[in-house]
């Protein structure tokens, strides 16, 4: 069964096209980032102070990134998360990533949490900054580094649904293609 590891940048999209595949292709749905703020609630932390505490503890990285592996191992499942990509570079069968420009992502952040356009900025600069700083001292992972990626996608300019009809056409394909050689 097929494990698709969609990875992005904060507000590019990436959880609403993950989760869009996930139930076009009736295929479960894992998410690093809920798997993250859930813990950050266990702590009674914000989501910028556990990124912050995870600078310091990889362990909090790691749980989650083995729970990501875990689930790939059984197959049938999108993985989204910010490194999923990566951490599930050798068990994918597609890595797909989204990003859009700082000021598009950081719009849509402040319309989705309802926080100022300002704060969302500032969030997501620090967010990226410590996800960038983490994945290279706990992985040794190049977040710049998109080459490991089937597809690469700006969801800036094409529409929703011009974005998940290609998703859709592109996962489609690579299946009847996984088919015909089995």
């Amino acid at each position: 069964m097929i494990v698709v590891a969609i990875s992005g940048k904060p507000g590019a999209g990436k959880t609403t096209y993950a989760k869009e595949i996930a139930e076009s292709f009736k295929l479960r749905y894992v998410s690093s980032g809920m798997l993250f703020r859930s813990l950050a609630r266990e702590m009674g932390v914000s989501l910028i102070e556990l990124h912050k505490i995870a600078e310091n503890d990889y362990s909090i990285d790691r749980r989650v990134d083995e729970r990501a592996l875990e689930e790939a191992k059984k197959g049938g499942v999108v993985v989204d998360g910010h490194l999923a990509g990566w951490v599930l570079r050798d068990l994918a069968d597609l890595k797909i990533f989204f990003t859009a420009p700082l000021e598009v992502r950081a719009s849509r952040v402040a319309a989705r949490d309802g926080v100022s356009l300002r704060e969302a900025l500032e969030e997501l600069k620090e967010r990226e900054e410590s996800n960038k700083f983490r994945a290279k001292a706990i992985y040794g992972f190049d977040l710049d580094d998109l080459s490991i990626f089937d597809l690469v996608v700006n969801t800036h300019k094409l529409s929703k649904e011009v974005i998940s009809e290609t998703l859709k056409t592109l996962i489609s394909k690579f299946i009847e293609h996984q088919v015909r050689r089995s």
